[in-house]
């Protein structure tokens, strides 16, 4: 074991409600720990203007067209995480030695090589008297990659470190992270070689809880359909869901990143509140259940691990883990699937520590990117490193 190193990790998600932050120990490799996990939610003010400008940025030329708006938020939401951090290091009196700092995506096209995270990295580092590690995503994206998903290598350790005796050759130990985005990971046992990562595999492949949150948000006063319940009172609209299918075909495997631009709730306009949930969420559920499915290949034993806010959307979970167990008994495979906190891990807070992790390998020049988890051409450090004290 190397040197460990204290990072805080600090995520603002697709959901738009706050920040979640985590302290980690780690020495970037297979050891970690956690030591804090908190969540700071934004004020209705912040809040609503994020909600305002996202959809403002559709196209990478609305950034120049936005941004002198750009920069206000920016500005406001690195003051909002500087704050965050200077309470968690008043109150909590750990050592901290980096921040990962991943911002708010507000615009993100692999294909296009464009990736705009709200933050300013330098201003964080100014206000906090820490090194901060951000934009994580562009060397990835320079490298040919698609800057997205950068979570895999950290799922991989939390496999090699909970689950470490179900890596082997009749097992597969699996994450399906349901953000606004879902995206999923195969993990690798992992000795002490890097070049081992290599064979992590990893891709986005499908809308999360984007269409339903934001079918939420337009229609009632809530921010999402809490345990699913508006979706499990209503009625699934079939000829829409089908045609909604047909139109958003995503193929397996997904070979490019996603952003909650790619899709839209159009085809469900018109319907009851309850209906729209209901259909928007099938349709949701459909898409991830084609991936994970695909995944399922040569082993007889396979655990999914769901983690993310879609892990509490209960009606979601249902739709996908009973559709799962007809495949599981029809092919007869063993298929697992649960929400992370069974083993022993908190799923509100996967990310905020994966990105104080990856601050680290950052840090030691590590890499956090490989060709098999977000398509770049060789094994790539992320991150920019801005020391402003």
């Amino acid at each position: 074991m190397g040197k460990l190193y204290t990072a805080l990790g600090l995520m603002s998600g697709t959901s738009m409600d706050g920040v979640d932050a985590s302290i980690i120990s780690s020495d970037g490799k297979k050891e970690y720990s956690v030591k804090l996990n908190k969540y700071f939610e934004y004020s209705d003010e912040l809040r609503q203007k994020l909600i305002n400008i996202r959809p403002k940025i559709h196209k990478p030329e609305h950034l120049e067209k936005y941004s002198i708006e750009i920069r206000e938020m920016e500005r406001e939401i690195t003051l909002f995480h500087a704050n965050v951090v200077n309470e968690i290091l008043s109150t909590s009196k750990i050592n901290v030695d980096l921040l990962g700092f991943h911002g708010h995506t507000i615009f993100h096209d692999g294909d296009k090589k464009i990736s705009k995270q709200l933050g300013d990295g330098k201003l964080l580092s100014q206000l906090t008297n820490k090194i901060v590690i951000y934009n994580f995503r562009q060397k990835d994206i320079q490298n040919g990659g698609q800057g997205a998903p950068l979570t895999p290598i950290f799922h991989n350790v939390i496999a090699n470190k909970f689950l470490k005796k179900e890596l082997n050759e009749s097992f597969s130990v699996n994450f399906l992270n349901i953000g606004g985005i879902a995206n999923i990971t195969q993990t690798v046992k992992w000795e002490n070689s890097e070049d081992k990562l290599n064979d992590i595999k990893a891709s986005d492949i499908a809308p999360g809880n984007c269409l339903i949150d934001e079918w939420i948000r337009k229609n009632t006063k809530n921010k999402y359909d809490n345990n699913g319940i508006l979706a499990s009172s209503g009625k699934t609209n079939e000829l829409i869901l089908n045609q909604a299918l047909e139109n958003f075909n995503i193929n397996q495997p997904y070979e490019n990143s996603l952003d909650i631009n790619d899709f839209d709730i159009s085809f469900v306009k018109g319907l009851s509140l309850e209906n729209g949930a209901a259909t928007l969420t099938d349709f949701t559920a459909a898409q991830i259940i084609k991936a994970l499915l695909y995944s399922v290949r040569s082993k007889k034993n396979y655990i999914w691990l769901i983690c993310g806010g879609g892990r509490k959307n209960v009606y979601l979970f249902n739709l996908i883990k009973n559709q799962i167990a007809e495949y599981s008994k029809m092919k007869d495979v063993s298929i697992s699937i649960f929400p992370i906190e069974k083993i022993g891990i908190d799923g509100d807070f996967v990310e905020s520590q994966a990105f104080g992790y990856l601050a680290i390998r950052s840090f030691l020049k590590l890499p956090i990117s490989f060709p098999n988890t977000t398509r770049c051409k060789v094994p790539t450090c992320g991150g920019i490193l801005a020391k402003n004290f």
